[in-house]
């Protein structure tokens, strides 16, 4: 098993570290110095403490710092400085000094033989714990006689800063963790319906294929060529079943098609030209305005407009009516039959798989319940939307309403 990456454990460590060499010049700093002092490593790498942060108009704040890294260097021990004002110029702007004050912890980096051969720098902001001590009235100074119990106080503060700042990541982590299980859970739910509804979808022709099967070979005068017809009738139901489920699971996916600007008025005449022999005792009206594109999968809007127009036609008693124009940034095709309409309350549920309204299995036994799941799931694959709507005016009768985006040219 390979050991830690050292190199990244330091550039990851959530306090701010940087590495000197014994001559006091920077040779590594960490994310979280840069953030806090503002200066990236380029900047720093290679250059001399004082010169990058000479400390301000004082240059006792300087000399402080560099005789505790001076102690570290000859002792091999940890230095803690007492609280530090420690002014720093702004980035960019020359002579522009900013008050700031800090603890600084300074550590030994030690050789094969214990000697120190570098110091790890760790300083720690407490700007805001010494503002709000003065906005309170009381003084903190670096003088010798409050700066021990003013450091404690300053590191607890900046802590506490810093144990919220976790805090509020892990509520953040536990509400994304929430979401997710919730969004889990409703998969779990959505592909155990869907298995229990495709269960109870399949059973019906796998029945019905076995008892022709087992009465043709339990009747030797029953009519072979009835009890195969009516055999291939439900294997082609079960394969239109498992065909629709296939298409439905490859939307569900967002598998990629290619995409093309389509046009909506030429596709519905070809749809309606492939349909012509199963309609012909349907009046069919049509108002399909030119010019109306959208990007997409020709194959599959095709296929969305064909299960509009088949559901139409189960339904309708004698006429059903095709629109296609634009609306603002939206191509709007509608497919209005004379049928019994559909429910309000079944208006959603018939985009459900294998949702099959009563009257849908009387005028179309042969149905799958998956014409218009699909068609929904190619409306919202092209970012559209597909729903059921009121019929216009005082008309009766379903009306299926798709909205896709426009494109313009």
């Amino acid at each position: 098993m390979a050991g830690p990456d050292y190199a990244a454990v330091f550039q990851a460590a959530p306090a701010a570290l940087s590495l000197l060499s014994p001559e006091l010049v920077y040779s590594a700093a960490n994310q979280a110095f840069e953030r806090l002092t503002s200066r990236s490593r380029q900047e720093i790498s290679g250059r001399y403490l004082l010169d990058v942060f000479p400390g301000g108009p004082s240059t006792s704040q300087g000399e402080a710092l560099r005789l505790s890294m001076q102690r570290v260097l000859s002792t091999a021990a940890v230095d803690i400085m007492p609280l530090q004002r420690y002014d720093m110029e702004v980035p960019g702007r020359p002579g522009d000094v900013q008050e700031r004050y800090w603890n600084i912890t300074n550590a030994p980096l030690l050789d094969g033989q214990g000697q120190a051969c570098g110091v790890v720098n760790l300083p720690q902001e407490v700007t805001a714990f010494v503002q709000q001590m003065s906005r309170r009235g009381l003084p903190v100074t670096a003088d010798a006689a409050l700066a021990h119990m003013a450091a404690i106080e300053a590191q607890l503060f900046a802590q506490a800063d810093q144990l919220h700042e976790v805090n509020q990541r892990l509520r953040r982590g536990e509400a994304r963790e929430r979401r997710t299980v919730r969004e889990l859970r409703m998969a779990m739910r959505h592909q155990q319906q869907a298995l229990a509804d495709t269960s109870h979808d399949l059973r019906g022709p796998i029945t019905g294929l076995q008892t022709r099967l087992q009465v043709a070979l339990a009747d030797p005068a029953a009519d072979a060529r009835q009890s195969l017809l009516a055999a291939l009738d439900d294997a082609e139901r079960l394969g239109d079943i498992v065909g629709d489920l296939l298409e439905l699971a490859r939307l569900e996916a967002c598998a990629p098609a290619d995409a093309e600007p389509v046009d909506l008025a030429r596709l519905v005449r070809r749809e309606l030209h492939h349909r012509q022999a199963t309609i012909t005792s349907i009046t069919t009206a049509t108002c399909l305005d030119a010019g109306v594109l959208v990007q997409g999968s020709a194959v599959q809007l095709g296929r969305l407009v064909g299960n509009l127009l088949a559901n139409a036609e189960r339904h309708a008693r004698s006429r059903l009516e095709v629109t296609v124009r634009a609306h603002g940034d939206q191509a709007v095709v509608e497919v209005t039959d004379d049928g019994p309409g559909i429910p309000h309350a079944d208006r959603e549920a018939v985009f459900r798989r294998f949702f099959r309204r009563s009257d849908a299995r009387r005028s179309d036994p042969g149905g799958t319940g998956l014409g218009l799941p699909i068609a929904r799931q190619i409306a919202q694959a092209h970012g559209g939307t597909l729903e059921a709507v009121d019929p216009a005016g005082s008309s009766h009768g379903a009306r299926l309403l798709l909205r896709l985006p426009l494109l313009r040219s």
